[in-house]
């Protein structure tokens, strides 16, 4: 809003031309969100504990977890309206990606506070089955749009783009939204399996986040992207205020998170969080890139594969004492606030090294 109001008053006064810039306003939607956060997290706490909208812990978990009972949930709530409000003042509405990525949010909050809720009443969440076929419906919007609605991307749409090759960019075709699907889907649910621990999730969100604003920026200025030889995708460089606008929200939301945890996220934070940046990695056409910016996300989420699997093929022996990881490692004696740090330190060396590949190449 800020950017409609204030910037066509440039040409009276001229210093209301910071408005133009993406960095300028990438800068304060972080901020703008950082103090709603702060200022609204206490407020929130109090209605959810009112409310009486508290963990249920499961007996299947570390033994230690039990303490955690009671401690209200959903506050990913506070992420999603502070991030809502602060894309809403700072990022330029007329944008399509502006708009795609709050659909998206949108989409894959509403999935999480439905599973929330009936987890609340009943014990039990949506079916594994049903929460799948949401998640895919929503992907599948979002894919569709951008390979058959999306005005700017015709020629390169299907293409794929791989880290370290700058000429080798495979056409899949049809298969390309399939793997879009796949993208946002996987990214969505192996957020919400890393949401285990008082700030786990959200530490390598905020890092994740932070790396994509930058990647965003980059493909979306021409001279950056044709220097770095990567995509140009015209428009794109306004993802950076959503980005920031998230990694503003998840900063003051992790205030609260941190160990011991006052509020948790809940599926309808880690939901839509894995969502959106599913959905950035596949506007900004770096989706392989995720597996090392998410790598946190896709190491927790293979363990868990792995775990059943090896379960199924064993007839009842564990490959981990506990999946996902991060339970492995506390049952091998590792207290949580280390098993957290030290998981944050792998997804900062991993965010790092994927910056490293857009020079690489």
């Amino acid at each position: 809003m800020f950017y409609h109001w204030l910037y066509p008053l440039s040409s009276e006064f001229s210093f209301l031309n910071v408005f133009k810039y993406i960095t300028f306003r990438s800068a304060y939607s972080g901020v703008t969100a950082l103090v709603l956060s702060l200022i609204l997290g206490n407020y929130m706490i109090r209605i959810l504990q009112k409310f009486q909208i508290e963990e249920k812990i499961r007996d299947e978990g570390p033994e230690h977890h039990a303490l955690k009972s009671g401690t209200p949930t959903m506050g990913g709530l506070l992420i999603l309206t502070t991030f809502l409000g602060s894309t809403l003042l700072w990022a330029n509405l007329e944008n399509r990606y502006i708009w795609l990525i709050i659909l998206s949010v949108i989409g894959f909050g509403l999935i999480g506070f439905r599973d929330d809720i009936l987890k609340l009443r009943k014990g039990n969440g949506i079916s594994a089955k049903e929460k799948l076929l949401l998640q895919i419906l929503v992907g599948l919007g979002i894919g569709i749009y951008l390979l058959y609605f999306d005005p700017g991307r015709a020629e390169y749409a299907t293409r794929l783009s791989v880290p370290f090759f700058k000429e080798f960019r495979p056409d899949l075709g049809f298969l390309y939204l399939l793997f879009i699907v796949f993208i946002i889907v996987g990214t969505s649910n192996a957020v919400n399996l890393t949401d285990g621990l008082d700030g786990l999730a959200i530490g390598p969100i905020i890092i994740a986040t932070l790396t994509y604003t930058g990647i965003a920026y980059i493909c979306g200025h021409v001279k950056f992207a044709e220097y770095l030889r990567i995509q140009y995708i015209q428009d794109a460089g306004e993802i950076a205020v959503v980005s920031s606008a998230v990694l503003g929200a998840s900063l003051g939301f992790l205030w609260y998170n941190s160990y011991p945890a006052q509020v948790f996220m809940g599926d309808v934070g880690s939901l839509p969080l894995g969502g959106l940046i599913g959905t950035i990695a596949v506007v900004t056409k770096h989706e392989l890139l995720l597996i090392l910016i998410g790598g946190v996300f896709v190491i927790e989420a293979l363990s868990v594969i792995i775990q059943v699997a090896y379960f199924k093929y064993t007839g009842g022996k564990r490959f981990f004492r506990m999946a996902p990881l991060h339970h492995h490692f506390e049952e091998l004696g590792w207290s949580e606030p280390k098993v957290i740090v030290r998981f944050w330190i792998v997804a900062a060396i991993l965010a790092m090294i994927s910056l490293s590949t857009l020079k690489l190449r």
